[in-house]
């Protein structure tokens, strides 16, 4: 099979805003160039690994970052808020960096996400980066969730898990082209369960060929990469290891 063959043995389409619509089990979920997972049927957004606060969690152990991160994390989820006005907001773990930074949150990005949750449902999956979750914040606080036909978790599970949503794994694509490499967050999908790219402004990416990927899914899964305003579908053998 060639390997546009491939990629198009999957179940997806380009919508017109550049996101790619996917079948994943038995739902249908939007994958947004801004990394966020959107499932119509729920209402539901869906962002992992957002990591606030990293940059000053690195600024306390003497590692100087720009810091900015969080207020640009957070104008993005915003916008992405407003494109689409969910019911509900799904943060799905590691939305902080450490345990103490909702303590070294400014005050006004705090007042943001409480704005987040008005007039919606936000939940806090937990993740392990902030294990005791959202302490001053509103928010209802999970492990993990079961909405649309999905199980929204944190962490993936070991092996083969039909129906899962997670993050975690900061998954990064990186891909051959006549004129060398380009690499980019994505998320990566066997059309049974997905993980999602990271969110957050300085999260980084994990390539999706490390072992760490190895034995989640039932075939060789397919990237979405995130271009700068659409989701690029990516088959397998396109993609090199760093």
């Amino acid at each position: 099979m060639s390997e546009s063959a491939a990629i198009y043995a999957y179940d997806f389409a380009v919508a017109p805003c550049g996101s790619l619509r996917l079948g994943l089990a038995a739902s249908e979920v939007m994958l947004r160039a801004s990394g966020a997972l959107w499932l119509e049927q729920a209402g539901a957004l869906v962002v992992a690994d957002l990591h606030l606060e990293k940059g000053s969690s690195y600024a306390a152990r003497g590692q100087l970052l720009p810091p900015y991160d969080t207020r640009e994390t957070l104008r993005r989820l915003e916008a992405e808020a407003a494109a689409l006005e969910p019911r509900i907001v799904i943060l799905l773990g590691d939305t902080f960096h450490d345990l103490k930074s909702e303590a070294r949150l400014a005050g006004d990005d705090a007042e943001r996400l409480r704005a987040l949750s008005r007039g919606r449902t936000l939940v806090w999956v937990i993740g392990n980066h902030d294990a005791d979750g959202p302490q001053g914040l509103p928010g209802e606080i999970a492990d993990e969730l079961s909405l649309a036909g999905l199980t929204l978790r944190h962490e993936p599970r070991g092996g083969l898990a039909p129906g899962e949503a997670a993050g975690h794994l900061h998954p990064a694509a990186r891909v051959r082209a006549p004129r060398g490499t380009v690499r980019r967050r994505c998320f990566v999908t066997d059309g049974e369960r997905i993980v999602l790219p990271a969110f957050g402004a300085y999260a980084g990416g994990l390539n999706v060929r490390d072992a760490a990927f190895a034995g989640l899914f039932a075939r060789p899964p397919l990237a979405g990469a995130l271009g700068p305003a659409r989701v690029h579908a990516i088959g397998w053998r396109s993609l090199a290891a760093d």
